[in-house]
């Protein structure tokens, strides 16, 4: 299998920017075509968007909804094997047999096209914003657990295979610290983020919380998001990111469908790690110990 991480350390990442709508087949193969430009530019870990696949009307979800193993992943997967890639299939409006609603799931592609890993999109994007109410879970359930993948890779002059490890989280994930310090706990450097951020919290929220759980985890964030109106006419904030473990922004993708790449310098990562040992210093026992006194 072809290492994530190349001879020098250095993981070449890449956000993909797509404007969804209701036809499924068109953002399917829009998303095939990014894959093509990204992986011509050098990425070996790609992110999609969230539901990538179909965004629109909720008695389309019925139409566009597929499991793991339908032909949606598997046309991604082919994608995946040919450019020698880890795909991040953005998210999915997964199948549940013998339920109306899916799962919001993130799934990661190896570069043989096998499926590594499944997140299940924990929070619910219950809220209203915007003037506009936004009702996730009556069409989506939520998952249960956080989920981070080890990735085969070589480390420069060692000669000897390592491992490095990749966060999956959904979009509205963002707003809970707790769920990515459970997968800096799992090990994760990297962690992906596919996302349909709305322009309304978009403006002020979305730099600034990508940027928050990389700095607080020590980690590169690879945050893909949807651009533009989609099939309900709701607009998405786009300007998709890769930010640094500093919280330094290295790509940004302009207000347009289309690809920002990056590298993720593993070595980098480590030095942060060593020079500001924030998550060495945590005082876990202590959080757990707690008194509210009353004035």
């Amino acid at each position: 299998m072809r290492p994530l991480v190349d001879e020098d350390g250095i993981v070449r990442a890449a956000v993909l920017q797509m404007n969804t709508g209701e036809d499924v087949e068109a953002n399917v193969q829009s998303a095939l075509d990014l894959v093509d430009e990204a992986a011509g530019r050098g990425a070996r870990l790609l992110v999609l968007p969230e539901k990538f696949h179909y965004l629109g009307a909720g008695e389309g979800v019925a139409r566009a909804r597929q499991s793991l193993d339908g032909p949606l992943l598997g046309r991604l997967s082919e994608a995946a094997a040919r450019h020698e890639v880890y795909l991040v299939a953005g998210s999915i409006w997964e199948e549940i047999a013998g339920e109306t609603r899916t799962y919001n799931a993130s799934v990661l592609l190896g570069p043989d096209g096998r499926r590594l890993a499944v997140y299940r999109k924990i929070h619910m994007f219950d809220v209203e914003v915007g003037g506009q109410a936004y009702r996730e879970s009556d069409s989506c359930a939520p998952g249960d657990e956080a989920v981070a993948v080890k990735a085969p890779s070589a480390w420069p002059g060692t000669g000897a295979s390592a491992e490095v490890v990749v966060g999956l989280t959904i979009c509205y994930d963002l707003r809970f610290p707790e769920l990515y310090r459970a997968v800096a706990d799992l090990g994760a450097s990297i962690v992906t983020v596919p996302a349909a951020f709305t322009m309304t919290t978009g403006r002020d929220h979305w730099h600034v919380l990508v940027r928050a759980r990389a700095i607080e985890n020590q980690v590169y964030m690879v945050a893909a998001n949807q651009t533009g109106r989609d099939g309900r006419g709701l607009e998405s904030y786009g300007r998709s990111v890769i930010v640094d473990p500093w919280g330094v922004v290295l790509a940004q993708a302009p207000d347009r469908v289309g690809v920002a790449v990056a590298d993720l310098d593993l070595g980098y990562l480590r030095r942060v790690r060593t020079s500001l040992p924030s998550l060495a210093n945590r005082a876990p026992e202590a959080y757990s110990r707690r008194r509210l006194l009353e004035a």
